[in-house]
């Protein structure tokens, strides 16, 4: 905005500009310039602003000027739903306040070491970022000292009522000096907020960001009608049409995020998953993966995918449409960032259609209906892009020399077109992914057949994951072992296995027979005939020794890279 003054203006400290211009930040944001001052005077505020318009600088910034690094204790504590957020949160804060000598910042979160965060808390970290379920148990433990806290902020304030932590919250705030400043963050003002700032506030002043526009207008928006039986084909095909960098597949429960990225693994992709039984290490190995590109495709649910911060995902899908419109614009917002161009697709059926439109009318934005690819609408797309791959590579003189083998094929006969198809015929082969009818391919459904596709539980299920229960804060170590389907061996007893690796991940058959032998420490001779495809392998292990090869895939790895063995279902 135009009319924003400089930071320089807002009253901040020498050391918190210098670092907000080290930053490269020009000009600060509505929400900064309408909290920030205040804030400094003393006052309590409401900030009301959704995510992505600069609000963690907007308390981050005046919490840092209160603070006295020359103390031991924790002066200013920051409440926030979500690990990543609050990891998030943590990180931004320390980046403000690298000018300032001596700032100790301490992330507090279920699911980490937590004797690591009892000695943080103990050296006296200045500002601790935490969630609601593990601070309460610091609390109680009395690792957590809230005596010296002069600010208080609330992170997201809505989300964590919703999820939860009204209780929590409550008891926290309580134990915190009566003097303190308080800030409360939300995107939205409901009833259950207004009572909390109501309680907990002293007179605060509040600051509301009109939202314009929720979503950015360099994200495209579309939807395709699909039934839940189509909808890993229906991926495969976008997929292939589109190449994505990186994209996120967005499921209401957890149950579809473990089936999602079954399904997708076993077809060659490289995705993982993210959702509430995932423990905490895991997490952050999955996030720091996806983030460098190793995994290319992210299926999540939306409590575990908050706070994400990744500025190069150029599609998101909902698997599932969200039942609450605002879980829809935090989707989308995961794409088109910083200035780039995204795509948001939405797969809707039977009732969904309904929920669409609500969303449509909360966003104020159209999300027109779309044709679902067909195979040979993904088979020419890939024929083009190889088409062009050859044209850009001819032009630039990048290939190696193969006339004597080529003219070798022409003395044979052979016309130099039946050998440029055949050369064709074999690349299609290698990089294309055989693909599988679908009934959208044969027009569009009655509307009974919506409403029977339509499980009877599903609003039961959706609502387990928006809506979690405060404990999922400690996860669970242990993760429900599927139950595996054995194939009956063939004559020789032999079994084959699917491996998610193959030509295109630089992996050979003797890559997968020495792993297997070496790694897996199966006997000489119990490993028969190596099939390999782009995106995956398949390979005979005697039945015997099945299950330790399958196994073996979880403290190994093939070529460098994790990957994923199981009994192939063709």
């Amino acid at each position: 905005m135009q009319d924003c003054p400089p930071f320089s203006e807002l009253g901040l400290p020498p050391d918190l500009t210098r670092g907000i211009e080290d930053l490269g930040f020009e000009a600060p944001s509505p929400i900064q310039v309408g909290a920030i001052p205040p804030a400094l005077e003393g006052l309590d505020v409401v900030g009301l602003s959704e995510t992505g318009s600069g609000k963690t600088a907007a308390f981050a910034l005046p919490a840092l000027a209160k603070i006295d690094p020359a103390l031991d204790e924790t002066q200013v504590l920051v409440l926030c739903p979500t690990r990543e957020l609050a990891v998030q949160v943590c990180e931004e804060t320390h980046r403000l306040g690298k000018f300032l000598d001596g700032l100790r910042t301490a992330p507090v979160y279920g699911g980490a070491p937590i004797h690591r965060q009892i000695q943080q808390l103990r050296r006296g970290a200045h500002v601790v970022v935490g969630t609601p379920g593990r601070l309460l148990d610091h609390l109680r433990r009395g690792s957590f000292d809230p005596s010296h806290i002069r600010m208080t902020i609330l992170d997201e304030a809505d989300r964590m009522l919703d999820m939860g932590f009204q209780d929590e919250m409550e008891e926290l705030l309580a134990a915190l000096p009566n003097e303190r400043q308080t800030l409360f963050f939300s995107a939205t003002m409901g009833k259950r907020v207004a009572r909390l700032i109501e309680n907990f506030g002293n007179n605060p002043q509040t600051v509301e960001i009109e939202r314009k526009q929720l979503t950015v207008e360099s994200i495209e928006q579309v939807s395709y009608e699909v039934r839940n039986r189509s909808k890993i084909e229906v991926i495969s095909r976008l997929l292939d049409m589109e190449q994505p960098r990186l994209a996120i597949v967005f499921c209401n429960t957890k149950r579809a995020v473990d089936e999602c990225t079954e399904a997708l693994m076993a077809r060659g992709y490289s995705a993982d998953r993210l959702h509430g039984d995932i423990t905490q290490h895991m997490r952050e190995r999955v996030l720091r993966r996806f983030r460098d590109g190793t995994v290319d495709l992210l299926v999540a649910t939306d409590v575990a995918a908050r706070g994400l911060d990744v500025d190069e995902i150029d599609v998101v899908i909902n698997y599932d449409l969200p039942q609450d419109p605002e879980d829809y614009v935090h989707r989308v917002g995961r794409t088109g960032r910083a200035g780039r161009a995204g795509r948001a697709i939405s797969f809707v059926f039977g009732r969904d259609i309904h929920r669409l439109k609500t969303i449509e009318r909360f966003t104020n934005q159209r999300i027109p209906r779309a044709k679902i690819p067909t195979q040979e609408d993904v088979e020419g797309k890939m024929s083009d892009q190889l088409f062009e791959t050859l044209r850009e590579r001819l032009e630039a003189d990048e290939f190696d020399d193969y006339s004597a083998f080529f003219e070798s094929l022409k003395s044979s006969g052979h016309t130099e077109t039946d050998i440029a198809n055949v050369a064709f015929t074999l690349l299609r082969d290698t990089f294309g992914r055989e693909g599988e009818d679908i009934i959208e391919d044969r027009g569009k459904p009655d509307r009974g057949e919506r409403h029977r596709e339509r499980p009877k539980n599903r609003d039961r299920e959706e609502r387990s994951e928006v809506r979690p229960d405060p404990i999922e804060e400690f996860d669970d170590e242990q993760s429900k072992k599927k139950k595996r389907k054995k194939p009956h061996p063939d004559k020789g007893g032999m079994v084959t296995l699917f491996i998610n690796l193959g030509k295109a991940h630089k992996v050979r058959p003797k890559d997968i027979a020495g792993m297997l032998y070496n790694q897996a420490a199966l006997p000489q001779g119990t490993v028969g005939r190596i099939f390999q495809a782009h995106k995956h392998s398949k390979v005979e292990v005697s039945s015997e020794f099945a299950e330790q090869a399958i196994d073996s895939a979880r403290t190994t790895t093939l070529c460098g890279k994790r990957f994923k063995i199981d009994y192939d279902r063709g």
